[in-house]
């Protein structure tokens, strides 16, 4: 299998730093749960990432992450698994896109 361009530890960081940066109510709790999960994603899910992230430019990708990992905090939208929550951010790159 090829080498992943996003390793999964660098993207389970994300959440990471978002469970650190947040410490009240639920949503470290909420964030840390998709935490643990991302270290199931699956690599073709993984590789998409890797592709489409390097299509735009750095602040496309944080404006696209951002508000949708402040709704997890703030208890607007949950997901199951981390997967869910990247195929959200996937089709959100694409809907930007065009």
């Amino acid at each position: 299998m090829a080498k992943l361009d996003v390793s999964r530890n660098r993207f389970r960081g994300l959440f990471a730093v978002y469970a650190k940066a947040d410490h009240k109510h639920d949503g470290e709790y909420r964030v840390l749960k998709l935490f643990g999960s991302a270290e199931d994603i699956p690599d073709r899910l993984l590789q998409r990432w890797s592709h489409e992230a390097d299509l735009p430019d750095a602040e496309t990708i944080a404006s696209t992450r951002e508000p949708r990992t402040g709704d997890i905090v703030n208890g607007r939208k949950r997901y199951d698994h981390a997967s869910d929550f990247l195929h959200v951010l996937l089709r959100d790159l694409e809907l930007r896109e065009h």
